[in-house]
């Protein structure tokens, strides 16, 4: 019988090859990420590991022998999920592999809004030493923290903040019952009250047709003069320019972003001339650590499918797997 045959559209960490090579599938690297260029990179293909091209219906139509969707990460949105299954192809992803990894970049943004460092790094640079003096930066420790969506990821920012930071805690995220939440964590269950209660607010919800746009005008209203807001989850759900016009008017203090509604945004995005804005280019995810565990826990999903296992970290359930 003939190797199975994984595409592979953008690459991956070599770890994640050698282990599909290990286990004896041959891997085809893609000529390019558009559709079309999937379309007929697939054609040959049982599967294939895919980051963050977009994989519609006319690629898993395209995909006679294909079999299974191994996602190099945990968003699935860039894959019609919904298609493979009635087609009977599994779609995997990669849920434990980048949750630590992007809530220290989360983190990592609260305290750079905080403490001013992308500013004051800018300006020390430039020669201006007085900065100092002129822009002050604000303590976390006691300061509420609101996060939206108490998953893998949001649950993680709350252990951190409130054990490693000091801060207060709360969360919001109305499919979890009020045991469920970590006894550090103060449940809210008013959307409109997590954005009132919270000097720094931190998105973790996926983008779906419900969450698209959800957070705009009304909830930057609701907000603190002196509040930050941090995405490290999908652009999608923020509506970008309603944020734009909250940070020009001071409706509120700062903005800390690793996601956009389009990537890459425009180059004279208003975001990029904001002081008050730090933003990073959706690498949340990407250390080196983090990119052999997407790779690899792509590839394990790959591989259970491939042997008429049950995946270990199914998105999808098809009835009748091909």
């Amino acid at each position: 019988m003939a190797a199975y045959k994984v595409l592979i559209p953008q690459d991956i960490m070599e770890e994640g090859k050698a282990y599909l090579r290990d286990k004896g599938y041959e891997i085809k690297m893609g000529s390019g990420i558009t559709v079309e260029d999937i379309v007929k990179d697939v054609a040959d293909c049982d599967a294939i590991l895919a980051r963050t091209a977009p994989f519609p219906a006319e690629v898993l139509e395209a995909g006679k022998k294909l079999k299974v969707i191994g996602r190099h990460g945990v968003g699935v949105d860039n894959i019609d999920v919904k298609k493979a299954e009635e087609m009977g192809i599994w779609v995997t992803n990669a849920p434990e592999s980048n949750s630590n990894t992007v809530a220290e970049h989360a983190l990592g943004l609260i305290i750079a809004l905080a403490h001013n460092i992308v500013r004051s790094d800018k300006a020390f640079r430039a020669g201006d030493f007085e900065i100092r003096n002129r822009v002050k930066g604000s303590d976390l420790e006691g300061k509420v923290l609101g996060v939206l969506g108490m998953g893998k990821i949001g649950r993680l920012v709350a252990q951190k903040a409130y054990h490693g930071l000091g801060m207060k805690v709360f969360g919001y995220d109305p499919y979890l019952k009020a045991d469920e939440f970590p006894q550090w964590v103060t449940k809210v269950d008013d959307w409109d009250e997590i954005f009132r209660s919270s000097d720094y607010l931190t998105i973790h919800i996926p983008a779906t047709p419900k969450t698209k746009n959800s957070i705009g005008a009304k909830e930057f209203g609701l907000m603190k003069k002196s509040a930050c807001i941090i995405n490290a989850a999908r652009g999608e759900v923020v509506d970008e320019p309603a944020l734009v016009e909250a940070l020009k008017k001071g409706e509120i203090a700062g903005a800390g972003l690793d996601v956009f509604a389009e990537e890459p945004p425009v180059k004279d995005h208003p975001f990029f001339s904001m002081d008050n804005v730090v933003v990073t280019p959706h690498n949340a995810a990407l250390t080196t650590e983090c990119m052999i565990r997407m790779a690899t826990h792509a590839a394990q999903g790959i591989d259970e499918a491939l042997n008429g296992k049950k995946p270990t970290w199914p998105v999808n359930n098809p009835s009748n797997p091909r």
